[in-house]
């Protein structure tokens, strides 16, 4: 079978990783890239990882990613979150893939929780990521927050989901919102897009209908509500750090 190389990348993650990465023990070769850990992090990646590399500069997610891609040396990648978990169902499926796989790369449905709730509306199920895939096949974007894994021609699903520890409380949803907030307006302004208090609050109430209304985030009770004030203030921040020089 095709060895295979499970890359994350970590920051401050002390409280959850040892589960995290115990749960990918079946894999051949674990990397972990740390970006300045000021709690446990690194101990405990050590402990548990085949390679360890602890980094000073923050050059965004999609290239720390490809840090972690370029240290693995498996055949085959999986790459995951601190926040996420990998079920003994999910990896026998990972093993039952590259023991004949058909595609150079593979979805995962995710299945995320939001302040302990698995949210299944509001646009967040089932939520396919492109985690899985042939090293040399596929690399990330270097976008600062929102990567993604490009790669070209089809892909394949796989069925038994990720599990995704999204939000645990609000001071993690706060704290979350703010960096992702301005990397998002660092994003807007490299693509030479303006913001305004307008476009903040168009883009904000937006935000929420499409969450709550369109995607039905209400079904998922009062978490859905407020997923999808979360997801408008996220929208509404965004653009008013744009407008105001974030």
């Amino acid at each position: 079978m095709s060895r295979l190389s499970v890359i994350l990348i970590v920051r401050n993650e002390a409280s959850r990783l040892a589960a995290t990465l115990a749960a990918v023990r079946f894999a051949d070769e674990i990397v972990v890239v740390d970006s300045g850990s000021t709690d446990e992090t690194v101990a405990i990646a050590r402990r548990h990882a085949d390679t360890v590399i602890e980094t000073t500069d923050w050059p965004g997610f999609g290239a720390q990613k490809n840090r972690a891609l370029d240290a693995a040396t498996g055949d085959w990648v999986l790459s995951i979150d601190a926040d996420e978990t990998v079920t003994p169902a999910l990896a026998e499926e990972i093993r039952a893939v590259l023991a004949a796989p058909r595609h150079e790369v593979y979805a995962l449905p995710r299945l995320s929780s939001f302040l302990g709730r698995p949210m299944r509306h509001g646009g967040w199920w089932p939520d396919y990521v492109p985690r899985l895939f042939r090293r040399g096949a596929a690399r990330f974007s270097d976008d600062l927050v929102h990567e993604r894994l490009v790669f070209e021609g089809p892909h394949g699903r796989l069925s038994v989901p990720l599990q995704h520890e999204s939000i645990r409380d609000l001071d993690q949803m706060i704290d979350k919102m703010n960096h992702y907030t301005h990397a998002g307006a660092e994003r807007l302004r490299r693509a030479g897009r303006q913001g305004s208090l307008r476009a903040a609050i168009g883009h904000g109430l937006w935000a929420f209908v499409r969450v709550y209304l369109l995607r039905r985030g209400f079904l998922d009770g009062r978490e859905g509500f407020i997923m999808a004030v979360s997801s408008a203030e996220s929208a509404y921040y965004r653009y008013l750090k744009r407008a105001y020089g974030a």
